[in-house]
């Protein structure tokens, strides 16, 4: 029963994380309700909070593949039982998408017909963003004005290399990494303690968000792409969500790289930066009987 609703936990939390997260995208390139790149970047930190908030008690709030690997590396989380909550988190990020095509279909549908794109064809990525990522994001082309430009696209991705992307992977998922060592490190005096720990998790990633959007989406998290693109893998964008622009593209830098960015994140902080543990009591100064 235990297992039972820490696995529920996880997916419970990614849910919420998800339905936040990736409905902010669409709400942003299907009606073009926020005004920013920041606006939707404090709800991804907002959806961060909510989700450790509701769920860190019971499962600890990973709600993020790499986040489990790093602490299973770092011997702070069993190796049994990374399988169930890695799937747990597939399983509420696939759901949450599911959630979101329910609400948003009549306006994927009309953003598709506007642009000119066939879903499942070449130009559908500016609607399958909303559930996977891509490099470079294709929101400049989702919210330009007039039909879709195969040849605006080419020199969109021509911007950002696969190299470039998983670089920028590894480095968001690194500083993530290291911020939620650091944060929620009894041993760290200077952290915020437990209870505004998500506050600071949470603005991290809305900082990252600020960055390296527009390079990637914003990874860091595999559950939060996988479980997403292999909904819209079956919802009709077909091959345009799996393996999408690249053969290897989303594998390498949505899947590979936020774990080896979590699992260096970590390392650093344990090895690097974490405090040393305080020297034992060496007071020798004798009492009188």
């Amino acid at each position: 029963m235990r297992l039972l609703r820490t696995c529920f936990a996880e997916s419970l939390g990614t849910y919420l994380l998800v339905l936040l997260g990736c409905g902010v995208v669409h709400s942003a390139v299907l009606t073009g309700s926020q005004s920013g790149l920041w606006q939707v970047a404090v709800v991804w930190g907002l959806a961060i909070m909510l989700a450790i908030y509701v769920t860190g008690a019971t499962s600890g709030a990973h709600i993020n593949p790499a986040m489990t690997l790093a602490f299973a590396v770092r011997g702070r989380f069993a190796w049994r039982l990374v399988p169930p909550y890695v799937v747990s988190q597939l399983i509420g990020a696939f759901a949450a998408a599911a959630t979101l095509f329910a609400l948003f279909g009549p306006f994927l549908a009309a953003r598709e017909q506007e642009k000119h794109v066939v879903r499942g064809r070449p130009g559908s990525e500016i609607t399958a963003m909303c559930y996977g990522e891509y490099f470079p994001s294709p929101g400049p082309l989702a919210n330009s004005p007039g039909p879709y430009s195969e040849e605006a696209h080419t020199q969109l991705n021509s911007l950002v290399s696969e190299p470039t992307a998983f670089l920028a992977e590894v480095l968001g998922t690194m500083i993530l990494a290291l911020v939620v060592f650091a944060v929620t490190d009894p041993r760290n005096s200077g952290g915020p303690g437990g209870r505004l720990a998500p506050v600071f998790i949470g603005l991290t990633v809305s900082a990252l968000i600020s960055v390296i959007a527009p390079l990637t989406q914003a990874c860091f998290n595999p559950a939060r792409d996988f479980g997403p693109r292999l909904f819209a893998y079956f919802a009709g964008w077909g091959k345009v969500a799996i393996p999408g622009s690249t053969p290897t593209g989303f594998i390498s830098v949505y899947i590979v790289a936020p774990i080896v960015g979590a699992v260096l994140g970590a390392a650093i902080y344990d090895l690097l930066a974490r405090p040393a543990p305080p020297l034992p009591s060496t007071n020798f100064e004798s009492t009188e009987p």
